[in-house]
């Protein structure tokens, strides 16, 4: 199959902060998936559009699209770089469209109920989100959740004596929150080694986060970060249109107080996927709906509170075997039903039914 990934290169469109996680998590999925037997040609909207600028990024997406004559163009949209009416003309053109949203918990109300209707078909990680495009009369939308790329989070092939660097490790950026539980961990005396940015061990490389991953005896998944009440209450009335900030009408004031008020659902992210995929050991914050995806206490561990973790911190490192075969198990349900390529896999034949014989 021809397939156009239209995505963000940079993190943040920003080369200094690396390649984006759709880059190494989706891009890389897409040429390795079925052996590599795709056409995936690359449109990197951030990178082009700092060099061409928007209004040239967008004709040379209608262009792109034109010259090699897709079967699928797959979207990941970042904010309004793409014009709405580039997407809509291409879908309206015959090429089957489709966008992965990526935040439908706070996300759907100022952004994706918009932005649907461009697509022929559009994909939420919300278990709430169905009903609600349903809702608004959008009957395209697949349910589907964040995954492991296994082609690149894997365990690694290390000796046995190397295997465990660490007690306790965090992968993040830093936020007071965060902090907050790894001071009450290391008060309890469990101590964390924590990487990311604003961290004192700073930004780590790709390849670095999946070495920590597979030799921590614990990895931790913190998703909670505090929320600056003023700096969200500026976004519930400012909007962002083209790059620039404008102050927000009546309508897209309620839209935004709707958004922030969907930030407090706590969500599934790729990490709950990631560190499993490497073989890791999994502490995590219960999410929405997880335990439809793994066994809570049988393949990942879920904690409530700082306490509540420091003591199964404290109980599974002393007690290696099951801590090790619960990771194990992780690891295989991982591998069986959460990979990239069986999540891509499911939305081709929804959208093509003549993907899966060829």
């Amino acid at each position: 199959m021809k397939i156009l990934y239209v995505g963000m290169k940079y993190d943040y469109m920003n080369p200094a902060r690396g390649y984006s996680f759709e880059h190494y998590n989706f891009y890389d999925a897409l040429i390795h998936m079925d052996g590599g037997t795709h056409e995936v040609a690359y449109f990197p909207f951030d990178e082009i559009m700092q060099r061409h600028g928007r209004e040239e990024m967008n004709r040379m997406l209608s262009d792109t699209v034109q010259r090699i004559n897709p079967d699928f163009c797959f979207f990941f949209l970042f904010n309004d770089e793409i014009e709405p009416d580039t997407i809509r003309k291409i879908t309206e053109a015959g090429y089957k469209t489709f966008n992965w949203f990526a935040d439908d918990h706070w996300r759907f109300e100022n952004f994706s109920k918009y932005w649907c209707w461009n697509f022929n078909y559009v994909s939420t990680t919300d278990s709430l989100a169905i009903d609600k495009y349903r809702k608004i009369g959008y009957q395209n939308v697949i349910k589907t959740q964040w995954a492991c790329n296994h082609f690149l989070y894997r365990p690694l092939k290390i000796g046995q004596a190397e295997r465990y660097l660490y007690d306790v490790s965090f992968v993040g950026q830093f936020s007071g929150s965060r902090k907050k539980i790894i001071e009450e961990l290391a008060q309890q005396g469990m101590r964390a080694s924590c990487f990311g940015s604003k961290w004192p061990s700073g930004k780590i490389s790709q390849e670095k986060m999946i070495e920590i991953f597979h030799t921590s005896r614990i990895n931790l998944n913190i998703a909670t970060s505090e929320v600056n009440f003023f700096r969200e209450m500026a976004k519930v009335f400012t909007v962002r249109k083209r790059g620039q900030l404008h102050l927000a009408l009546p309508r897209e004031i309620k839209d935004n107080y709707r958004s922030y008020l969907g930030k407090s659902r706590r969500q599934i992210k790729g990490r709950v996927f990631e560190i499993p995929g490497c073989g890791g050991s999994l502490f995590t914050e219960n999410a929405d709906n997880l335990g439809e995806y793994y066994r809570i206490g049988e393949e990942l561990i879920v904690y409530s509170d700082a306490q509540d973790l420091a003591g199964k911190i404290d109980y599974y490192l002393k007690h290696p075997a099951e801590r090790e075969k619960i990771a194990a198990a992780g690891y295989v349900r991982t591998l069986r039903e959460h990979t990239y390529e069986i999540r891509f896999k499911e939305i081709f034949n929804i959208i093509n039914p003549t993907y899966a014989t060829g």
